[in-house]
């Protein structure tokens, strides 16, 4: 029952859900905007329930080959000194680059995926969708799932304009190539501002530098996918930043064809499907990046809908209000961001001074290993699906 499944999008939600649903014997397809996969993007973390299924699909230990080995943060003022450093890593966390772990899931996912295309309209019926493409011929799909993203076009298509979804947080953020010679190696080097962060992300496994710019503003009206406008707003941003190598980093970043720009934002939605429509990923529940869940939700939201999805054999109605169930308690949990955007960029010269104290104390990363030990304590084991005999 409705295994022909199309998929918008060729980034994490995408290829996990396509993998595990041809393992459950679905027959998935994806249609990806770009023309080929997206190799850029920061570092993720892969921890907890995703590090499970990241161990069920055969590559934990070609993720951890492949990560990132950065040690924590490392705050610094105006003269480049450091003033304060956190410790970033965890027990059973491993932190890899969003382009290494895309290429390690397509590598394991043997599906049909239409490169340079997308989805134009959506129509249901009582025995499935019918999807108008940009380029390739109108086809039929017993269901539709968007991994497309905060600014997905199945979301809009399926379930209403963007705006009735996105929470807009206070600030833009950037990050593109920078200079491999700038920053501390294995540390993300960050300087603030009020209101500002410019940073650099050197991982240890990498030759190549990150470059990272956080901005705190009224929202702005802009064009998600002008890339020249969002270099624009950047370097406007920062062009009288008072740290020196923000200079090299910029022009680095501004370089760079895969610089990546959007607003700081939050997927809130009251239900994830619509017919046979259903979303997952940042389309769903954008968590933003300063949750650092990003990766977390995907890699286990995608897992537990393909799941679903085969313990129902194929029975979408009761599958997808299964999986919501299951997996909104983590959601509505990673959501809840709290201090983390205050901590990263603060919005004055007294918060900055207090952050800085507050990561020189101990008491920080004991408070962190008090919450990992209680989330741990409360969590529960990761499910294994069947399809029904």
């Amino acid at each position: 029952m409705n295994e022909r499944v199309l998929i918008s999008g060729a980034s994490i939600a995408g290829l996990t859900l396509a993998h595990w649903l041809a393992r459950h014997g679905f027959r998935p397809t994806i249609v990806e905007r770009a023309p080929g996969l997206r190799t850029g993007g920061n570092g993720v973390d892969v921890r907890d329930d995703a590090a499970a299924v990241v161990e069920r699909m055969g590559i934990m230990e070609r993720v951890r080959e492949r990560a990132a080995d950065v040690h924590g943060m490392k705050f610094v003022d105006a003269a480049d000194r450091a003033v304060a450093r956190v410790d970033t890593r965890a027990a059973g966390s491993v932190e890899i680059m969003r382009g290494d772990l895309v290429a390690l899931l397509r590598e394991i996912t043997d599906v049909e995926i239409l490169f340079g295309d997308s989805i134009r309209e959506l129509e249901q019926d009582a025995d499935g969708v019918t999807v108008a493409f940009e380029n390739a011929p109108a086809r039929r799909f017993d269901l539709v799932v968007g991994a497309d993203g905060m600014h997905s076009t199945v979301r809009r298509l399926a379930f209403g304009p963007e705006e009735r979804f996105v929470r807009f947080k206070d600030h833009y953020f950037a990050f593109a190539d920078a200079d491999a010679s700038l920053g501390e190696d294995r540390w993300v080097t960050m300087f603030n501002t009020p209101g500002t962060m410019a940073g650099i992300y050197r991982s240890g496994n990498h030759a190549q530098a990150k470059a990272y710019f956080v901005f705190r503003s009224e929202e702005l009206d802009f064009d998600h996918r002008d890339v020249a406008e969002h270099k624009r707003l950047v370097a406007e941003a920062f062009a009288d930043h008072a740290w020196e190598p923000t200079g090299g980093l910029l022009s680095a970043a501004l370089a760079d064809p895969e610089f990546y720009f959007d607003a700081l934002g939050q997927v809130r939605m009251d239900s994830w499907s619509n017919g046979r429509v259903a979303l997952v990923g940042d389309a769903a529940w954008c968590a933003s990046p300063a949750s650092g869940a990003g990766a977390e939700l995907a890699l286990v939201g995608a897992y537990r809908l393909a799941g679903e999805l085969a313990a129902a054999g194929g029975d979408h109605e009761v599958a997808f209000a299964r999986f919501d169930a299951v997996h909104r308690p983590l959601v509505d949990r990673k959501q809840r961001i709290g201090p983390n955007v205050r901590l990263m960029v603060p919005k004055t010269e007294g918060g900055r001074c207090v952050r800085d104290t507050l990561a020189r104390s101990p008491l920080m990363r004991a408070a962190e290993r008090v919450e990992r030990a209680v989330q741990a304590r409360n969590a529960r084991p990761l499910p294994e699906y069947r399809r029904p005999a």
